[in-house]
């Protein structure tokens, strides 16, 4: 159901391989177009909308009835909306009684001028995304002459070779104080390549006594070294890591020096850094649901997941471990480096939206750094 105040007008998705989806476009935009990938989270959608790991994506949601808890900007991750579309099989708008909603959803997608479609047959988009792989697409206004929508999803660019990350970094340098340890201790000091970071990483870091300066993606390593940083933190962000020679740069410059941690497009460029190889996931992993397994303890966390890439483990060199393995399909999806005070994570531990289960991995990265330097 959508309110009476969002215009909805008559459209389609059409995908690269000519199939076309039709459904309703709410409010005032129609057109759009990138890569289309699914997720089944059933929740923080909004989370999602924002997350720049998603730029230059549409995003179809497979959970039937999305948005009935309306939406809050204070769980935005990013100061705007960072998906390129959005397709529901139904929005709910609610009475907007949760007492954290000030919004609903249709009226937040509308305001932020997200290019979003409802009516879709999410169930056969979906499916059809499961067999074929993530394919571009474009979503305008219903044309009855499909070859000109057509054209368009087909001269979308792929993902693969496409750097992402710079066009969602942050313009300007800024700092943020960490909480202060009952010790008293000073906290460390770490630097922060903005790949695309989420609201919800800086705030675990912080919470865990680390002042952070956020650097421009495209930043000098020699210019983030002289400001003396205790270790460095590679985030999350969108795309295929292996275009991003300023960020495999930065990696290297710091990896056997000070303490590194990365998680999803930053453990790809960790691995790229040390050598090995990633590639392109069928139609990647995208959902709160993920299980993932420890291959020394044999402990199973659920975890967040966003990418389409992942680094491939038959390229491992010698120094660098695989420690976590996704149990749905087997890919890699942590690495150890066993001679360097370094670790990476594919998924999101800070879990916005998603399970608390590896919330744990920010203390080890503060240890990491207390042991280096206190040593």
């Amino acid at each position: 159901m959508t309110g009476e105040a969002v215009k909805l007008t008559k459209a389609a998705l059409t995908l690269d391989d000519g199939t076309v989806f039709p459904g309703l476009a709410v409010g005032p935009l129609i057109e759009a177009e990138g890569e289309v990938i699914f997720i089944t989270a059933m929740s923080g959608y909004q989370e999602v909308l924002t997350d720049p790991s998603y730029h230059g994506q549409i995003v179809v949601f497979t959970t039937a009835h999305i948005g009935n808890y309306g939406t809050n900007p204070a769980v935005d991750q990013a100061a705007k909306v960072q998906a390129a579309g959005a397709i529901f099989h139904e929005i709910w708008r609610p009475s907007v009684d949760h007492w954290l909603s000030n919004n609903d959803l249709p009226e937040y997608m509308a305001n932020n001028r997200l290019v979003s479609l409802t009516g879709v047959d999410t169930r056969a988009l979906t499916l059809h995304l499961r067999e074929k792989g993530s394919r571009n697409g474009y979503i305008g206004p219903f044309n009855p002459d499909p070859q000109v929508a057509l054209t368009r999803a087909q001269n979308i660019p792929s993902m693969s070779g496409l750097d992402l990350a710079s066009s969602v970094s942050s313009p300007t340098v800024y700092s943020l104080k960490g909480a202060a340890p009952k010790d008293g201790q000073p906290n460390f000091q770490v630097a922060v390549l903005d790949l695309g970071i989420k609201r919800s990483i800086l705030d675990q870091l912080r919470a865990h006594h680390l002042d952070l300066t956020v650097w421009p993606a495209k930043t000098p390593p020699e210019r983030i070294l002289a400001e003396n940083p205790h270790g460095l933190f590679l985030p999350n962000g969108p795309g295929d890591p292996a275009p991003l020679d300023y960020a495999i740069k930065t990696a290297t410059a710091f990896l056997g020096r000070l303490p590194v941690f990365g998680i999803c497009l930053g453990h790809q460029v960790m691995a790229l850094a040390s050598g090995a190889k990633t590639y392109k996931l069928p139609f990647g992993h995208h959902g709160l649901n993920h299980p993932v397994v420890d291959s020394q303890t044999g402990r199973v966390w659920i975890t967040s997941q966003n990418h389409g890439f992942a680094v491939d483990p038959t390229t491992l060199p010698s120094g660098l471990k695989p420690s976590l393995w996704n149990i749905n399909d087997q890919t890699l999806e942590g690495l150890e480096w066993t001679d360097k005070p370094a670790f990476s994570v594919q998924f999101h531990p800070e879990a916005s939206p998603g399970p608390h289960d590896s919330l744990a991995l920010f203390e080890r990265f503060h240890q990491m750094l207390k042991a280096h330097h206190h040593a």
